[in-house]
C-alpha cells in the first residue's frame, strides 16, 4: 500500500473506528436492554447469557480466519463484506419472533463483525507506519469503545424506554451503510506480501473449544452433570488437539511461534482477563440496577456513566503514554484501579450506597480505559507488518473470548445463588462470589502487565520478531528457487 497523506491517514482512521463504533455499541446497548428483553422474550439468566455470549463466541471462533482471510484476498474487501453481513445481521435482530431467532441473529451479526475489527487494525497498522504515530491512532481507536460506553447506555436506554428493545438494532443500519460508502471511496485496498493458506481444522478445532467451553459453563447451574462434562471433556480435548496441530502446520492458524514474546503473550492474558472483567461487570450492573433498583432503561444508563466517561478520557490518555513512555504504566494503573473496583464491590458492597457505587463505577472506567491501547499495541508492534492482520487478529479474539467467558461465569455464579421468589433481596449475596472473581481479573492485570512489559520481556519480542522475518525470508527463497 502506497504512502497516504496525512489528511487521507487520518480519513482512513474515522472509517475503521465507524466499524468499531458499530460492534462495541452493539454489546453496551443491549446491555441496557436486557432486562426489557427478558420480560418481553420471558429469558432466563442462562437466556440473557446467550443473546451477549452468541456474538462474543462467534466473533472470538471467526476473528483469526477473518484476519488470515482479509491478508491473503485484501482487507478492503473482506472489511467491506464485514460492513454488509453486519449491517443485515441488525436489521434481522430488530426482527426476531423470539428469543432462539435472536440468538441466531445475534450469531450473523457476529460473523459480518468478524471481519471487521481484526482487519481495521490491520488496515491502521499498515497505514501508520510510524510507532509513535500508530500508538496514537490505537489511542484514538481505544477512545471509541469509551464513546460506546458513554452513548450506548444513554441512547439504549432513552430507545428502549420510549420505543422498545428492537430499536437497538436499528441505529446500526445508518452507520453501517454510510461506514461502507466511505469505505469503497476513500479506503485503499492492501494484503499481505505472501498470501496465508486456510486452515480449516484449525478453524473447527476452535470453534469446538469455545463453543464447548462457554456451553458447560452457562448451563452449569440447570443441567446435570451428565449433560456438562461431556461438554467440558470436548473443549479440553479440542485444547489439546489444536495445540498438536497447529504446531506441525506449516501456516497454522494460530501461529504458535507468536507466543515466545513474552509482551504478546501477556497481551493476550491482559485482554482475556481485562475484557472478562467488562463483561462481568456490565452484566452485574445493569441488572442489578433495573430488577433490583427498580430503575427504568434511561436511569440505568445515566448511572453507568461514572464508568462510561472516565474510559472515554482515559483511552486517549493510554496511547499517549504507550507511544511515549511504552506500555508498563499504562498497563499498571489499569489493573490497580480495576482491582480497587472490585474490592470496593466484594468487600464494602458497593451496589448499596450511591457514593461508594458512584466511585466503584469511576475505579472500573479509569481501568478499563487504560487497559486498551497497551493491549493492542503490544500486541501487533513486535511482529512483522506482513503478519499484523493475524496478530490483531489474536488480539481481539482474546477480547472477545474474555468478555465470553466474563459473562459466562458471572451469569453462572448468578443463576446458583440467587432465588428467584427474592430476587432483589438475594441478588446483592448471589453477586458477591461474581465480583470476588472481577477482583481476581483486575489483579491479573496488573501482574502480568507488569511481568512482561520489563526489559526481558522487550528482548524477547525482539528475538521473536526477527526470527519471524528470518522465516518469511527463508520460505520466500525457497519458493523463488
Amino acid at each position: 500500500m502506497s504512502e497516504l497523506s496525512p489528511r487521507r491517514r487520518l480519513l482512513v482512521l474515522a472509517i475503521c473506528c465507524m466499524s468499531l463504533l458499530l460492534v462495541s455499541l452493539d454489546n453496551t446497548v443491549l446491555n441496557v436492554a436486557l432486562p426489557s428483553l427478558q420480560r418481553d422474550l420471558d429469558a432466563s439468566t442462562s437466556g440473557l447469557q446467550w443473546t451477549i455470549d452468541a456474538y462474543t463466541l462467534v466473533l472470538a471462533s471467526l476473528l483469526m480466519l477473518a484476519g488470515s482471510t482479509a491478508d491473503r484476498i485484501g482487507r478492503r474487501r473482506v472489511f467491506t463484506a464485514g460492513l454488509v453481513v453486519f449491517t443485515l445481521g441488525s436489521l434481522l435482530c430488530s426482527l426476531a419472533p423470539n428469543l432462539e431467532a435472536l440468538v441466531a441473529f445475534r450469531m450473523v451479526q457476529a460473523v459480518g463483525g468478524s471481519m471487521l475489527n481484526p482487519v481495521a487494525m490491520s488496515i491502521i497498522t499498515n497505514t501508520f507506519t510510524d510507532p509513535r504515530e500508530r500508538a496514537r491512532a490505537i489511542g484514538a481507536w481505544g477512545a471509541v469503545v469509551g464513546l460506546s460506553m458513554a452513548a450506548g447506555p444513554l441512547v439504549g436506554g432513552l430507545l428502549v424506554d420510549s420505543v422498545g428493545w428492537r430499536s437497538i438494532f436499528w441505529i446500526n443500519l445508518p452507520v453501517g451503510l454510510a461506514a461502507l460508502v466511505l469505505t469503497l471511496r476513500f479506503v485503499p485496498e492492501s494484503r499481505a506480501p505472501k498470501a496465508r493458506r486456510a486452515d480449516p481444522v484449525g478453524q473447527l478445532l476452535v470453534i469446538a473449544l469455545f463453543g464447548s467451553l462457554t456451553y458447560a459453563i452457562i448451563e452449569a447451574p440447570h443441567a446435570s452433570l451428565s449433560t456438562t462434562v461431556p461438554f467440558g471433556a470436548v473443549a479440553l480435548a479440542s485444547l489439546v488437539a489444536l495445540l498438536r496441530y497447529e504446531s506441525r502446520r506449516h501456516e497454522p492458524l494460530i501461529d504458535l511461534r507468536f507466543f515466545r514474546s513474552a509482551p504478546f503473550s501477556g497481551a493476550t492474558v491482559i485482554a482475556v482477563s481485562a475484557f472478562a472483567s467488562l463483561g462481568g461487570f456490565l452484566f452485574l450492573s445493569t441488572l442489578y440496577l433495573q430488577n433490583v433498583r427498580g430503575l427504568s432503561a434511561l436511569e440505568a444508563g445515566l448511572w453507568m456513566l461514572p464508568m462510561a466517561l472516565p474510559t472515554f478520557l482515559c483511552a486517549p490518555l493510554s496511547g499517549r503514554l504507550v507511544g511515549n513512555r511504552g506500555p508498563r504504566l499504562p498497563l499498571l494503573i489499569a489493573g490497580g484501579a480495576m482491582t480497587a473496583a472490585g474490592l470496593l464491590f466484594a468487600l464494602f458492597e458497593a451496589e448499596t450506597s450511591n457514593a461508594t457505587l458512584v466511585v466503584g463505577y469511576v475505579l472500573f472506567g479509569v481501568g478499563f480505559g487504560f487497559v486498551n491501547a497497551p493491549i493492542t499495541n503490544t500486541a501487533v508492534s513486535g511482529m512483522p507488518r506482513a503478519q499484523a492482520g493475524v496478530a490483531s487478529a489474536v488480539a481481539s479474539t482474546s477480547r472477545q473470548l474474555g468478555q465470553a467467558l466474563g459473562v459466562a461465569v458471572i451469569g453462572a455464579v448468578l443463576a446458583a445463588g440467587v432465588d428467584s421468589s427474592s430476587y432483589a433481596e438475594s441478588f446483592t449475596e448471589a453477586s458477591r462470589p461474581g465480583w470476588w472473581i472481577l477482583t481476581a481479573c483486575g489483579l491479573a492485570v496488573l501482574v502480568v502487565g507488569a511481568a512482561t512489559s520489563g526489559r526481558w520481556a522487550r528482548a524477547t519480542a525482539r528475538r521473536t520478531a526477527e526470527r519471524l522475518e528470518s522465516a518469511e525470508i527463508r520460505e520466500a527463497a525457497g519458493a523463488d528457487a
